[in-house]
């Protein structure tokens, strides 16, 4: 056990949920421990010791698996398992319906780092720390030769587990953990759930603040989407809980700065540009129910009733080891009302040893729930006597899709009714000459610096916003590539190579939101290699007001703050075409 002394940028009174101001001081006592159980091995007599709740059983489906990740189950209900330290996917079939896996398991592909699954239309998808990979299942359920997707996933960090699933909305979601226990990332798509299309071409951040969010799924009556994420390490035995967040397009939550119920985090650094802990709060989801900290929740499946299961991988962080379990949120016309364990017993000799740490969890094609250990490699088979399980039913698009085209084929901020005005501005660059091309080195593809600017001065400007938009787009039209807002009413240009930040302290106030992208900041032209040339307008409005938006708001918060404090407004339109194809 290590105590720890914090002085930090917050009060006492925020360790116990308070929001206070980051910069009162603080003088906290942290007491966190270190316990490992010892490791057994899976003997009957220990697998005899598990417990189901009363009307279930507990089988063995398969033995010597290795290091068995995440589970995915195919239509025809072949089991195919991730084996990260193997860096391979095997499957395994029980033709015979006995419950039990039929001869040794067939290895169906090999890639370094193999862990994230999923199955969807006939075909296997299987993500490493940086690569997404696809490849058509066979009939005799092997797996053809493998189309990378992806090969630009931020590197790994503390947490490369990287996880997939499709949505209902037949999109591909992929969880990226964060690099550190709780940091500032550099990279926009750490700490988030991606949103992917099934080619790889487009790819938007959905959700972000997630620490480490593996398991995910949609709840099958509503059609949305539910996490699991890690908490915080090093915060004491009983903080920070593992959070069930409902997980929407552009919220984030919480980490690294928020907590829990908008509970303080008076560790690390604070928040960039004087950004303050509370406003991060304000800008934040918070979980909507907790589950004992350091649990480490892994796969999530939902079964036919709509209730979800949690493998908890287990603790290090704890005195008083937790996890090692799985556990049930049941789910109440889909909404959850309690976490609780359902099948427990791997944590033997008072907690001093465990012979199991489950990671994988899937529903089986009749119904049983199969639940995979990482360390002796058993992959477990709970079915229900008498009690209704059942394979999860397909949630409904709706959700899903109505989020995704929130702001999606809507006119470009000059033309919208939002920006009505008869004032002009004229606005121009010395590298972007108009309707010319843009300069390589302010493309995605290359340097991806933002263009000096410049424009007329409106009198009795307050402030200035600038939208970034790209109405050539597909998927995404227009896709924004910049927001910006409160730069000074006596500013009037902008330099080359502004920072990515929420906040910048030069010009003071500058305020910068969230891309199509996902990230804050300025997003340079990356327009598909055989495209012809995109259209980019750099748009500035003048406003009689300064707004008041949250943390990292989006173009459309932008415009409904700005409704009837436009007094001018103009326009640089540069265009980029990409004659060369990336290599991934």
């Amino acid at each position: 056990m290590f105590r720890r002394n914090a002085l930090t940028l917050a009060c006492l009174a925020a360790w116990a949920g308070a929001a206070v101001a980051q910069d009162k001081p603080a003088n906290v006592d942290v007491q966190t421990s270190v316990t490992k159980p010892a490791r057994a091995q899976a003997t009957s007599d220990n697998i005899a010791k598990l417990r189901v709740p009363s009307g279930y059983t507990v089988g063995v489906f398969a033995k010597d698996l290795g290091n068995a990740r995440i589970l995915a189950v195919a239509p025809d209900g072949r089991v195919y398992v991730s084996r990260r330290d193997e860096g391979d996917v095997v499957m395994l079939q029980d033709a015979d319906n006995d419950g039990r896996a039929d001869g040794t398991p067939v290895e169906v592909l090999h890639r370094a780092g193999a862990h994230g699954i999923t199955i969807h239309d006939g075909k296997l998808y299987v993500a490493t720390v940086k690569e997404v990979f696809v490849g058509d299942l066979k009939p005799d359920g092997g797996v053809g030769e493998l189309k990378m997707l992806a090969g630009d996933l931020p590197d790994g960090g503390q947490h490369p587990n990287r996880t997939l699933a499709f949505g209902p909305d037949g999109m591909l979601y992929v969880s990226i953990g964060s690099t550190c226990n709780a940091c500032n990332e550099s990279n926009p798509e750490h700490a988030t759930i991606v949103r992917m299309s099934p080619d790889g071409k487009t790819r938007t951040v959905f959700a972000g603040g997630l620490r480490n969010t593996i398991g995910f799924g949609w709840e099958p009556s509503t059609g949305e989407l539910w996490g699991v994420d890690h908490g915080i390490d090093d915060l004491g035995d009983d903080v920070q809980k593992e959070e069930l967040n409902k997980l929407a397009k552009g919220k984030k939550y919480g980490w690294p700065y928020v907590y829990g119920k908008n509970e303080i985090n008076v560790q690390g650094a604070p928040p960039p540009g004087g950004i303050t802990r509370e406003e991060w709060a304000k800008s934040s989801e918070p979980m909507v129910m907790g589950y004992t900290a350091h649990a480490a929740p892994m796969q999530m499946a939902f079964d036919g009733q709509g209730d979800a299961f949690v493998a908890m991988h287990g603790s290090w962080n704890r005195r008083k080891p937790s996890g090692y379990e799985v556990v049930r949120v049941d789910f109440e016309n889909g909404a959850p009302t309690k976490i609780e364990p359902f099948m427990t017993g791997f944590l033997t000799d008072g907690g001093k040893a465990y012979f199991g740490r489950p990671v994988g969890i899937a529903m089986a094609k009749d119904g049983a729930l199969l639940v995979g250990d990482d360390v002796n490699g058993v992959l477990y088979r709970v079915s229900a006597n008498g009690k209704a399980m059942g394979q999860a039913k397909t949630p409904p698009a709706g959700p899903m899709e109505a989020q995704a085209k929130m702001g999606v084929g809507v006119p470009i901020a000059m033309q919208r009714d939002e920006t009505k005005t008869s004032g002009a501005l004229k606005v121009t660059s010395p590298t972007i000459k108009p309707n010319a091309p843009i300069p390589k080195k302010h493309s995605e593809y290359y340097d991806g610096v933002s263009p000096a600017l410049s424009w007329t001065a409106a009198a009795g400007a307050k402030s200035y916003a600038i939208i970034m938009e790209d109405p050539d787009a597909k998927p995404i039209t227009p896709f924004v590539h910049w927001v910006a807002w409160n730069i000074p009413g006596n500013v009037t240009q902008l330099p080359e190579g502004l920072h990515e930040s929420l906040k910048l302290p030069d010009p003071p106030g500058l305020m910068q939101g969230k891309t199509s992208r996902g990230n804050a900041g300025y997003l340079g032209p990356r327009p598909p290699a055989e495209d012809p040339a995109h259209h980019y307008h750099f748009q500035v409005l003048a406003l009689d007001t300064t707004l008041d938006l949250p943390i990292g708001a989006d173009r459309d918060q932008l415009l409904k703050a700005a409704q009837g404090h436009v007094i001018a407004k103009g326009e640089l339109i540069g265009t980029y075409d990409q004659d060369q194809k990336p290599m991934k």
